[in-house]
């Protein structure tokens, strides 16, 4: 983990403030440059934080070869496990039906190839849905005037599949947009990260029903999360980042 919290910028080049979004991202590189140096992976959990990092960040700062560095370094969580990780590293067996929203923004930039070979080894039988985006959109949903639509879009295909997962299946979005838009779209259930699930099954059986029950989280948000400024998105953002983190270094480090 970084010594001090870092930012992908994102909140700042979403709303064309990309001037602010290049102050944040020099910040940032500033932070990891002994890494980069060294030729560390950068492991990304969050897929618009990737996305940023991999695409945005050396079109923003031509020339940096902080940046440059940074886009050839960093890597998805799946691309780190089935590209990088020992020999000896085994996914858990879950055996598990799971339905899964990818990222608008993995989308675009990573692809899903690596995230579909992950949960294949981990004997997941995935039905990663082709609905769309989950209609948060970023800072879009949160900001004021935007919550009707945000919730909209969703129901055009993502929260009803949700709806329809069976109570024992889990339920993956590696993003959290997408988490806080099933979490807050009265759907009853509650997504994952790739890395809580696998994390999951590390240490042990998933119960039958509602597996989600197990992986521990902050506080959910309160409503008011909905009409949060940029910045409180991005806070948010950052605390359900660590959690994730916290998940996959556990599971990295077993056997």
């Amino acid at each position: 983990m970084p010594a001090e919290p870092v930012c992908c910028g994102l909140t700042w080049i979403s709303t064309g403030q990309l001037s602010r979004a290049r102050k944040v991202l020099r910040r940032t590189l500033d932070t990891l440059r002994p890494h980069l140096e060294a030729g560390t992976p950068v492991i990304g959990l969050e897929p618009s934080c990737t996305a940023v990092f991999r695409a945005d960040a050396p079109e923003l700062m031509p020339g940096d070869q902080d940046a440059q560095r940074l886009a050839r370094q960093v890597r998805t969580f799946a691309e780190q496990l089935v590209q990088h990780a020992p020999d000896d590293w085994q996914a858990p067996r879950l055996a598990r039906r799971a339905t899964v929203q990818t990222h608008c923004h993995q989308h675009a930039i990573m692809k899903f190839d690596a995230d579909r070979e992950l949960m294949r080894r981990a004997r997941l039988d995935a039905d990663v849905l082709d609905e769309g985006c989950c209609g948060l959109a970023g800072n879009f949903g949160f900001e004021r005037g935007h919550h009707e639509v945000s919730l909209a879009v969703a129901e055009q295909g993502v929260l009803p599949a949700v709806r329809a997962a069976a109570p024992g299946s889990l339920l993956l979005a590696d993003g959290f947009s997408c988490r806080t838009q099933i979490d807050q779209g009265d759907t009853g259930r509650r997504a994952l990260h790739l890395a809580e699930v696998l994390a999951l099954g590390l240490e042990g059986t998933l119960p039958a029903e509602h597996p989600e029950h197990l992986a521990a989280r902050p506080d959910r948000p309160s409503r008011a999360a909905r009409w949060a400024t940029t910045a409180g998105a991005t806070a948010l953002t950052a605390t359900a980042a660590t959690a994730a983190c916290r998940a996959a270094l556990r599971s990295l480090r077993r056997p």
